[in-house]
C-alpha cells in the first residue's frame, strides 16, 4: 500500500517505519523534523519525507501535503505530545490537546475534500479513554471516563470519526508501550540497572501494556485487513499491578526492585501528569482474538526480556 504517516518519527515510529518498509509498503512520512535516517529508502524512493507541521490547518489546504494525501491508500495518525513527561501546566495541557485534535481535525477535513479519499485511516487513542480505576475492568465496550485524559481521548476519537464514509476507520486505544529506547520503560531502565528501582506509588495500580513490536504488527494488520474497523484496545492479554511489573523487571535485569518511588515525589516532578502512572486502569481487548491477532509477546516476562535487549533500530 501507499501510506501517509503522521506522528511516526517518535518512539513507536522508530520500529513501525522499518517494519512497513520491510513489508514493501510505499511511505510518505510527515514530520516537523528534518529527514533523519532511512537513507536507502529515501534514495530508492520507497520513502518520501515531508518536513511540514501537520498540526497547522493551513498545511492541509494545498501544496505537497494535500497532494500526498490524494495519492495514498491509507493513513496512520499517531500524532500527539507525550502524556506523562511534563507537569500539566495550562500551557502543556493546551499542547496535549492541540497536538492531537488540531492534527486529526485538519487531516480528516482534508480527506473529506478528496474525490477519492484513502481507503483506511488508523488513528491512535489511549487507554486513558476509560479513566483511572483501582478495581475497574475495561473492554472496548466500556464507557468513557470523566477525567481530563478521558475527555481528550473522547474528542480525539470524535475528530477521527468525522472521516469520509468511504474510509474504513480503526482506532487503537494504546496502553503503555514497552521498548528499550523510550516510553515509560526507557525512563525506568537506568534506575533499575543501578539497583535502586521499585514500584511507583502504591504499587497496586494497574499497568495495561503492550510490547512495541506487537503494537507495530497490530497497526500493519489493521491497515491491510478489511475486517479490522472500529475501536481496538492495543494492550497485551494480561494487565499487571505496578508492584508485579517492577518485580518482573528487576528479575529480568538481575537487580533488586525493592525501593518504591513515593507518589508525592512524582507529583512534585509531574504535577497532574503523575496520575497516569499513579492510578492506571485494567484494560483488556475482547476483539483482538476474534480478528486473528497473535501476540509475539503476550507474557510480561517475555516482553521485558525482549524490551531490555539493546535496540537494533
Amino acid at each position: 500500500m501507499r501510506l501517509l504517516l503522521v506522528g511516526c518519527t517518535g518512539f513507536v515510529g522508530r520500529e513501525l517505519v522499518p517494519q512497513l518498509l520491510a513489508a514493501k509498503h510505499q511511505l510518505i512520512l510527515v514530520s516537523r523534523k528534518a529527514a533523519s535516517g532511512f537513507d536507502q529508502a529515501l534514495q530508492t524512493g520507497q520513502l518520501e519525507w515531508l518536513q511540514i507541521n501537520p498540526a497547522d490547518p493551513n498545511s492541509w489546504l494545498d501544496g505537497p501535503l494535500l497532494t500526498a494525501l490524494a495519492q495514498v491508500e491509507g493513513v496512520v495518525n499517531l500524532a500527539g505530545e507525550p502524556i506523562a513527561e511534563q507537569r500539566w501546566t495550562a500551557a502543556h495541557c493546551q499542547k496535549l490537546e492541540s497536538s492531537r485534535l488540531d492534527t486529526t481535525t485538519a487531516l480528516v477535513k482534508a480527506m473529506n475534500q478528496l474525490k477519492t479519499p484513502p481507503r483506511v485511516l488508523l488513528n491512535a487513542s489511549a487507554v486513558g479513554y476509560y479513566g483511572t480505576s483501582p478495581d475497574g475492568y475495561f473492554t472496548e465496550k466500556s464507557p468513557c471516563g470523566q477525567d481530563f485524559l478521558a475527555h481528550l481521548c473522547e474528542r480525539w476519537e470524535a475528530a477521527a470519526a468525522a472521516k469520509p464514509s468511504a474510509t474504513r476507520l480503526v482506532v487503537v486505544r494504546i496502553g503503555i508501550v514497552l521498548g528499550p529506547d523510550g516510553g515509560a520503560l526507557g525512563k525506568m531502565l537506568p534506575v533499575f540497572r543501578l539497583g535502586i528501582g521499585g514500584p511507583v506509588g502504591s504499587g497496586l495500580q494497574w499497568m495495561s501494556w503492550i510490547h512495541r513490536t506487537d503494537l507495530c504488527q497490530l497497526i500493519e494488520k489493521a491497515l491491510e485487513e478489511r475486517a479490522w474497523s472500529g475501536v481496538v484496545n492495543g494492550v497485551a492479554p494480561e494487565s499487571v499491578p505496578m508492584a508485579s511489573f517492577a518485580a518482573v523487571l528487576g528479575k529480568t535485569l538481575g537487580r533488586p526492585s525493592l525501593l518504591p518511588v513515593p507518589g508525592p515525589l512524582l507529583k512534585i516532578l509531574l504535577g497532574d501528569g503523575a496520575r497516569v502512572v499513579l492510578e492506571g486502569q485494567q484494560v483488556v481487548s475482547e476483539r483482538l482474538a476474534g480478528l486473528g491477532f497473535r501476540f509475539k509477546y503476550p507474557d510480561l516476562c517475555q516482553a521485558l526480556s525482549a524490551a531490555t535487549m539493546p535496540t537494533t533500530h
